[in-house]
């Protein structure tokens, strides 16, 4: 595993410099702006925007067919709004103190020990190295937080399955049903 130091440097040659374009949070081509988020994180954008669970997050649209008729997805997702995170406003996100991991550490993501960057306009933009290390470590901390959901569905699936003829969303704190 990467320590910060390393994965700062890294991120500090790419460069990065958010211009507030709200591409990150809006559909560019189909899914691009699928926010992937935790049950806990799901908790938390609910608690900062006053709103019930089923109004934050949706189940995430790809499911897999199980047995006897039933469908399953692993993930929740941010709910959109014509074609935008329903949570943008204008240039401004009005969760953003509790926004998920993904957005944290938009536009870069770890596959392994990969850097991975997405494509935004704000890369190449000057940043210091500290801002490189908040970066990192928001990085590998949202990795351990996925290693930690799939754990999570991995318990949930050896002591349960979804129901036959249902669609649901297995996460870490148990199956929940899809309902329309």
């Amino acid at each position: 595993m990467r320590g910060v130091d390393e994965l700062a440097v890294e991120i500090k040659e790419v460069g990065f410099q958010c211009t507030r374009c709200g591409a990150c949070c809006s559909e560019i081509s189909e899914g691009s702006n699928l926010v992937i988020v935790s049950p806990g994180e799901v908790r938390q954008v609910a608690k900062a925007a006053g709103l019930p669970r089923d109004e934050v997050a949706e189940p995430y649209p790809e499911f897999l067919e199980g047995s006897e008729g039933s469908w399953y997805t692993f993930d929740w997702c941010l709910s959109r709004e014509g074609g935008h995170c329903r949570f943008l406003d204008g240039e401004k996100c009005r969760v953003y103190a509790a926004r998920p991991w993904i957005c944290r550490t938009y536009p870069f993501m770890l596959e392994d020990d990969r850097l991975i960057v997405s494509e935004c306009p704000g890369i190449g933009g000057a940043m210091t190295m500290e801002e490189g290390r908040a970066i990192a470590r928001a990085l590998l901390a949202r990795q351990a937080a996925e290693v930690a959901e799939e754990e999570g569905i991995r318990r949930v699936l050896s002591t349960t399955s979804p129901p036959s003829g249902e669609s649901v969303v297995v996460d870490s704190e148990g199956v929940w049903p899809v309902h329309g």
